[in-house]
């Protein structure tokens, strides 16, 4: 880890100035630059995701979770949407085909773990290229719900952490992190909704809409952060790494989004957008009346 000579709220909030101007800039610009960004990302947190599980005695295998995810976010880029079955089936088949040619210890974990770390690292982040470039004829991009949801996780991680720090008293998650509570996390859901009416009042939402996808956001976010910290702890690790300075590894910087970033796409794509699964659920239900 770099040593910037700063104390350690300092040295976060340093890091965490210079990663959210140029996350910002590469979604604000789109396209390649995007592309680029989510390549780095899920390239250290999958290099962090195989350093935890071979401390827990498992061998995935990083080659085959980086090819991957090359193909993966080839498909995302150029929007690819109906050959992600048969790349998931390739992907999965290769997993299959690597442990049964090198013969390691256990068989059937590093399986496991291989399709988990391409599909948890990889596809689940591969939403944002998704997400960024949803349009319709109401709305002419999706980065105004990008920034809805980097708004609405960020007042999570502030609502959490004032609420937990001043009212915390009921443990959210003993076992997984002791240190989360009821109230700081009932306290990031109404900051995060807070957040989201406020982005979609300039998205033209009415603020129920808004207040929805700010619990949305809210809900996967702390759930992605409960799964990484389960990952960790199951493998006896603290940190997914030390890259970041402040912050840990990329995966323990990420693991907010890793979840939050397709439930954002699906809701956007089929409610907002589109109004398909919407309108299909409705018809379900007068079919049944």
């Amino acid at each position: 880890m770099i040593d910037l000579g700063l104390n350690k709220n300092a040295t976060r909030m340093l890091t965490g100035l210079i990663m959210g101007t140029i996350a910002m800039g590469c979604i604000m610009y789109g396209g390649i630059a995007l592309l680029t960004l989510v390549l780095v990302i899920v390239f250290f947190a999958s290099k962090e995701y195989v350093k935890i599980l071979e401390h827990k005695g498992f061998y995935p295998s990083l080659k085959i979770i980086l090819a991957s995810e090359v193909l993966l976010a080839i498909i995302a880029y150029f929007q690819k949407f109906n050959l992600v079955a048969i790349a998931l089936t390739l992907c999965s088949m290769m997993a299959f085909m690597w442990v049964l040619f090198r013969g390691r210890q256990p068989y059937i974990a590093n399986v496991a773990t291989t399709i988990l770390g391409f599909v948890y690292c990889g596809w689940f982040p591969m939403h944002l290229l998704f997400l960024r470039d949803l349009h319709s004829a109401e709305f002419t991009s999706g980065l105004g719900f990008v920034v809805m949801m980097f708004t609405s996780i960020l007042m999570t991680d502030i609502g959490c952490y004032y609420a937990g720090t001043h009212l915390g008293k009921h443990k959210l998650a003993p076992v997984i992190s002791p240190n989360k509570t009821i109230e700081g996390s009932l306290g990031g859901a109404v900051c995060a909704m807070i957040g989201a009416v406020i982005v979609g009042w300039f998205l033209g939402l009415d603020w129920y809409i808004s207040a929805f996808m700010g619990v949305l956001c809210t809900i996967f976010a702390q759930i992605g952060d409960l799964c990484e910290s389960l990952i960790k702890r199951d493998a006896g690790v603290k940190d997914s790494g030390n890259t970041l300075p402040g912050h840990g590894g990329f995966l323990d910087r990420a693991d907010s989004f890793v979840l939050t970033i397709p439930v954002m796409y699906y809701f956007c794509n089929y409610f907002i957008f589109h109004h398909t699964l919407g309108n299909n659920i409705a018809e379900f239900f007068k079919g049944l009346f």
